[in-house]
């Protein structure tokens, strides 16, 4: 019966240790989405904006067309 015990103490610590092991994996991917999330979107490019701008009402064909020209030059 000796026996039987110490194979069961051996096999409760590997339990432990591989459900130990999935707990660090877990909190370590998590850390690592978290951290990817928190980057903010590349910022618009001028023409973008101006696109968007124009898209949205905001400026006339005629201005559109004018500050689309001032950044090309």
């Amino acid at each position: 019966m000796n026996g039987m015990g110490m194979g069961m103490m051996l096999g409760m610590g590997l339990i432990f240790l591989i459900v130990l092991g999935l707990a660090v994996v877990g909190i370590v991917s998590l850390a690592r989405d978290n951290e990817s999330s928190k980057r903010l979107p590349a910022p618009e490019s001028p023409e973008e904006l101006l696109r968007r701008r124009f898209a949205s009402g905001e400026l006339d064909e005629d201005e559109y067309e004018r500050r689309r020209a001032g950044l090309r030059e």
